[in-house]
């Protein structure tokens, strides 16, 4: 499947030159243990329910403050998974395939991995449905949230 271009007035990105190879950073993303190290902002901690990275897979993930009470997090179906390269996924709808209304914003996460000279040239990119909802999603700390993950995403691989 090609990349669909990034598109100012609807999509949101961070962008991160990660120093560990791209299997390091995939890993990091298809495995449920490495993936709940990073995955939320911390202190909050994060517990996978289900993490299949296949076209069709599951990624449903619960949220903590205090690491003993669980609560909905994400529940969303992979649309994209080429090995080592790009994951793509939706929560628009929940991983049963059944349309979702996510609060507070439906959105599609774009995961997309390069290689660099120093490692791994690392994107991800927040595509969503109108300007509005791209507008809401950066008034609600996009790149505070997704900057902090991607910073333990790399503290994760580079280690």
């Amino acid at each position: 499947m090609s990349r669909a271009a990034f598109d100012p007035e609807l999509d949101l990105m961070v962008e991160r030159v990660i120093r560990a190879p791209r299997a390091a950073v995939w890993r990091a993303w298809t495995d449920p243990r490495r993936f709940e190290q990073w995955w939320v902002p911390a202190p909050a901690v994060c517990r996978v329910e289900r993490l299949e990275v296949r076209p069709g897979g599951a990624l449903v993930t619960r949220i903590s403050e205090d690491g003993a009470e669980f609560g909905p997090h994400l529940d969303a179906v992979v649309l994209v998974a080429e090995e080592l390269t790009r994951i793509a996924f939706t929560n628009a709808l929940d991983s049963t395939w059944r349309p979702a209304n996510p609060q507070p914003i439906a959105m599609t996460g774009d995961v997309l991995l390069d290689d660099h000279a120093d490692g791994t040239a690392y994107r991800m990119i927040a595509r969503h449905g109108d300007p509005a909802s791209r507008r809401l999603h950066a008034d609600l700390g996009f790149a505070d949230g997704w900057g902090t993950v991607t910073a333990q995403l790399a503290k994760v691989v580079e280690a």
